[in-house]
């Protein structure tokens, strides 16, 4: 509880219904407070661009190219049997993974290999993986 909460109006304890905790009653908002944190929120824009990349990460295909990808560069092939997926399928999961700047390619030949764009990536990831490997 902040020093300001106490002084403005109490936080309640959970309701049965929702565990989460909401102000008892209307206070006086400190307005320096709020506009400190406006000029801090997400821009619109930027949320958007980042709710859509997060859902393009919501496809359990994507993640399990992404894993494969965070161990090695493969080629769509390789990928393909890795994940028991036609070519197809994991080809059009990587144009998605490709336009959101997820993964790129280099061509060799005729084969075409990709792995994770760079580092943020990676570690991204590894982040989640972790934190659900957490108990």
């Amino acid at each position: 509880m902040s020093p300001n909460s106490a002084v403005n109006g109490a936080i309640s304890q959970p309701h049965a219904q929702n565990d989460t905790p909401t102000c008892d009653r209307p206070h006086l908002v400190d307005s320096w407070r709020a506009g400190d944190i406006q000029t801090q929120v997400l821009k619109t824009a930027k949320a958007q661009r980042m709710a859509e990349f997060f859902s393009l990460l919501g496809d359990a295909n994507r993640l399990r190219l992404l894993s494969v990808l965070a161990k090695q560069e493969l080629c769509v092939c390789d990928l393909a049997a890795a994940l028991s997926m036609s070519e197809s399928a994991v080809s059009h999961q990587l144009r998605a993974l490709r336009a959101m700047r997820l993964v790129s390619y280099r061509k060799v030949g005729r084969q075409v290999f990709y792995s994770l764009l760079d580092r943020h990536v990676l570690e991204l990831y590894q982040a989640v993986a972790e934190h659900l490997d957490e108990e």
